[in-house]
């Protein structure tokens, strides 16, 4: 039983694993958009199955660790397990997923295909602050109700997000948006930072049974409720914003 908690992990690990393969499994689509005549290039059309999939590990990794602490099975080795199944399944699998928008956003300029892979790498500046992220967290013992920078699960998350608000938005500014490199250069650049910034930020977890102790984490559900029934999947990249900003407000202790 003390090895369930490590099972539940390495789940988590395939579940970015599959992500990955979903990612890379076609190139950029070629299309004709049928009223213009336009030639389009779009996303890999199972790469929102890559979303799905981070969203799984997710759901596994707030497990693993409920699991371990029911059935008193902490460990050092589930703590060093958890991080590098973390880092595959929300930082490479994410750090992929802007590299094939940066691809599409190239593609649409001539001879964007072509495009110089150094343009590209950029991407992977998500994986590598989720790494150091984790390995501060790992030999940091003050963050317990707390967190230094935003925790990776949560921009792997946000990062997972953009495939489906891309696929099934009908509105024309956000593909617009979504197809500009300078775009995703941002969200590497802000999204990078807040991993590897020390800025205080919530975690899921309660210093007591005080409704005091419970009112952020209410707000915080209830606009990602009220995001979700209003905006579908722009819910999750509104309630990331949100949780920054409580974070910061509230400048919760570690």
């Amino acid at each position: 039983m003390k090895q369930l908690p490590n099972i539940f992990t390495l789940f988590n690990l395939v579940f970015g694993c599959l992500a990955i393969v979903c990612i890379l499994q076609s190139g950029l689509i070629s299309t004709m958009d049928e009223n213009t005549g336009q030639n389009l290039i779009v996303i890999p059309e199972k790469i929102y199955l890559a979303s799905i999939f981070i969203g799984c590990a997710a759901v596994i990794d707030f497990f693993d660790g409920f699991v371990a602490r029911l059935l008193k099975a902490s460990s050092d080795m589930g703590k060093q397990l958890d991080s590098l199944a973390d880092v595959v399944s929300f930082g490479v699998a994410p750090g992929l997923i802007i590299y094939q928008f940066l691809r599409m956003s190239y593609a649409q300029q001539v001879d964007g295909l072509d495009v110089n892979i150094l343009w590209l790498l950029p991407a992977f500046l998500i994986p590598c602050a989720g790494a150091y992220r984790l390995a501060r967290f790992n030999i940091d013992t003050e963050q317990t109700y707390g967190f230094k920078g935003v925790p990776i699960p949560a921009a792997g998350l946000l990062v997972a997000s953009f495939p489906l608000i891309y696929w099934y938005t009908n509105l024309n500014f956000i593909i617009q948006l979504f197809i500009n490199k300078w775009f995703w250069y941002a969200v590497i650049f802000v999204v990078s930072y807040l991993m590897v910034s020390t800025l205080p930020m919530m975690a899921l977890k309660f210093k007591n049974a005080s409704l005091k102790s419970f009112v952020p984490f209410i707000i915080l559900a209830l606009i990602a409720i009220i995001c979700a029934i209003f905006f579908q999947w722009l819910a999750v990249p509104i309630t990331f914003v949100a949780y920054v900003i409580l974070s910061l407000l509230l400048k919760q202790k570690n």
